[in-house]
């Protein structure tokens, strides 16, 4: 996020708002115009990769935990309880490297947009939801066919028990654009949408304090913006968090429909 103030034509000064590119657009660091161009995105991504990876690396495992082993054991216990066996059950476990993955990187992509000299959620473009959602969309495919064969899999994700044989006309194209297109679809977007939209917030209230940061009547009210400010800033943190649970959530059930098709 920022704000330039700079001379307009003539020699006026005035606040100059960044355009809405700047806001999801970054320079590359290297590689530009090749497909090893590095950017403040991929920069972030490789972040929520390495620290959880640094965090189970360099936890101790003690009796009677403590510090950094806290905080991984309390991630584990979260997806164990909240995503897992809320979802799927005890037989779930299995699954949990991928879900306590997805949840850990779509965390730490998304907290970025409140770091200082970030400020940006990786998140907040397509690429890192539409991929994550493709890798659930696998998973949950290759589980269905694991569990009950491939006919098996197709049949119960296209042909519910319980309909009339006349409405499969209906009901079949509708469900495979459920199962099979909109799942996905729906999880990338709804992390895409939430965190850009929440990056948007967040810098048009910053660029609306720097905007009232000066000597007039409107500085009255800069207090007021700062606060809405600081208070966005909070939410965010709770949204980054959530946004994390809800898609390995979602994963998680997709995960269980495919296992247990006739619940």
């Amino acid at each position: 996020m920022f704000a330039l103030f700079a001379a307009e034509e003539g020699g006026g000064g005035g606040l100059q708002f960044p355009p809405i590119s700047n806001l999801v657009e970054w320079p590359n660091y290297f590689g530009d115009g090749t497909i090893f161009a590095f950017n403040k995105i991929g920069l972030i991504s490789m972040l929520a990769l390495l620290i959880p990876t640094g965090m189970f690396l360099l936890s101790k495992k003690e009796l009677v935990p403590r510090g950094l082993q806290n905080i991984v054991e309390g991630a584990v216990e979260f997806v164990d309880k909240q995503v897992i066996q809320s979802a799927i059950g005890p037989d779930g476990r299995k699954y949990m490297p991928l879900l306590l993955s997805i949840f850990l990187f779509v965390f730490f992509g998304n907290i970025f947009e409140v770091i200082p000299t970030f400020q940006m959620p990786a998140n907040a473009r397509m690429a890192n939801p539409i991929i994550l959602a493709l890798t659930a969309w696998a998973m949950f495919i290759a589980v269905g066919v694991k569990a009950q064969g491939f006919s098996g899999f197709m049949k119960s994700s296209l042909f519910p028990p319980g309909v009339p044989k006349a409405l499969y006309l209906l009901v079949t194209p509708i469900e495979f654009l459920s199962t099979f297109l909109l799942r996905p679809f729906g999880l990338a977007v709804r992390l895409f949408a939430n965190m850009l939209a929440g990056h948007i917030l967040l810098v048009t209230f910053g660029v609306l304090c720097i905007a009232l940061w000066q000597k007039s009547a409107l500085a009255i009210v800069l207090p007021f913006s700062f606060a809405t400010l600081v208070g966005l800033t909070g939410f965010e943190v709770m949204v980054s968090l959530i946004q994390a649970f809800v898609f390995s959530l979602l994963t998680a059930v997709y995960i269980s429909l495919s296992l247990n098709p006739h619940h």
